[in-house]
């Protein structure tokens, strides 16, 4: 059994070396060589995965020769390319590292695809959009939706770009794509006096959807939110269909307004999001699974967090899973470029392709969650 995590290096002597017969005294100057940096200095941890084989490297490909006379050439060819972001947790949420490519077994439309590129990314930079909703419904859930967003704003690093937006009505745009920090914080200074009670949420999904799609990378929206969708122009069909049709957007969206609904469920509210629009437990309900499926859909997570105090965990537990992940790339086995929906599935395996299995430092069985977009759409080949 191997921990995860790199393995330690090796700092020990060739036994098969005498020591001399007259050795120097020590020198108390002298400081002992400290080991490589990357990884812990023993082969225990809290997480265990079986060990993976070693096999020879493979050889290299013979050049083609040339044949005299014939002009060199080359031919373009455009080949689907997908990239998928992958997060693997335990069921209380801690990123669990030190997988393999060989780990990973992608299924797309139920045919097994082979993964040309790993990458573990350990600590990158985000580029991402924090989206809240602020309209004049409740004192409670205006509080709620700005101590959310500054505990996100509280996690950003230097090289992060975040733009802020707000909606009720209609979106604001706060602050633009920046990496000052403070004026994030300017922005969500400005979340003091909202002038409308409709909160429009699938119009704001989609038009910050369309932002995005102009950005190259990764990208992620961060929505603060009750979910209520009052006034939209566009439907929820509309706005699934848009996600669909995203490949490199992921949606964490956190729920705000927790403490409020669950005392109007037990005292009989009714009109629970101000200002004369009637609002029950079920609208909230629908609006949670609305919430959850816009995070299945792109390999997010959804969040509801009962109490102020979740607040600096759960973006905590936000920031380290859009740092900390793994990012695997295959050419699809179905290379036609007709814009169809093709449905994914990720599993982990180990060196005999049966279904991975994790043990904690007990050497317990140890439940864990695969985390990662439920597909993508294909190109639309132009004639």
């Amino acid at each position: 059994m191997l921990a995860i995590g790199l393995a330690p290096p090796a700092t020990g002597q060739d036994k098969s070396q005498q020591p001399p017969a007259n050795p120097a005294p020590p020198n108390p100057n002298q400081q002992d060589t400290p080991p490589a940096a990357g990884g812990p200095q023993s082969d225990t941890g809290p997480y265990v995965v079986p060990k993976k084989k070693e096999e020879p490297p493979a050889p290299p490909p013979e050049k083609p020769k040339k044949i005299e006379g014939m002009p060199d050439y080359s031919i373009k060819v455009d080949v689907p390319l997908v990239s998928l972001d992958v997060m693997v947790t335990t069921k209380d949420g801690q990123f669990i590292p030190g997988l393999h490519k060989e780990n990973f077994k992608i299924l797309e439309d139920g045919a097994e695809q082979k993964v040309t590129n790993f990458v573990q990314n350990g600590d990158a930079p985000i580029t991402a959009v924090l989206l809240v909703e602020f309209a004049s419904t409740n004192y409670s859930f205006m509080v709620d939706a700005l101590n959310a967003s500054y505990a996100f704003a509280n996690t950003l690093k230097k090289n992060d770009w975040v733009a802020v937006i707000s909606y009720d009505m209609k979106s604001y745009i706060l602050a633009d794509f920046t990496q000052d920090k403070q004026a994030v914080y300017g922005a969500l200074n400005q979340l003091r006096m909202p002038g409308f009670a409709e909160t429009n949420m699938f119009d704001a999904i989609f038009d910050t959807i369309d932002r995005l799609d102009r950005i190259e990378g990764k990208k992620y929206i961060i929505l603060v939110t009750t979910g209520i969708d009052t006034f939209s122009k566009l439907t929820l069909d509309k706005t699934l269909k848009k996600i669909k049709s995203t490949k490199d957007i992921t949606i964490y969206p956190i729920s705000v307004g927790f403490a409020l609904r669950n005392y109007c469920e037990v005292h009989r509210c009714g009109y629970t999001h101000g200002m004369g629009i009637p609002v029950d437990n079920m609208d909230y309900l629908q609006a949670d699974n609305e919430m959850k499926t816009f995070a299945k859909m792109t390999g997010g997570m959804f969040f509801q967090p009962r109490f102020v105090g979740e607040m600096p965990d759960i973006f905590a537990d936000i920031n380290k899973a859009i740092r900390s992940k793994y990012e695997l790339i295959y050419h699809p086995s179905d290379t036609k470029q007709d814009g169809t929906y093709r449905k994914l599935r990720v599993e982990l395996v180990d060196d005999e392709g049966k279904p991975l299995r994790f043990q904690d430092e007990k050497h317990k069985p140890l439940k864990y969650d695969v985390i990662a977009r439920d597909g993508y759409r294909a190109k639309q080949e132009v004639e």
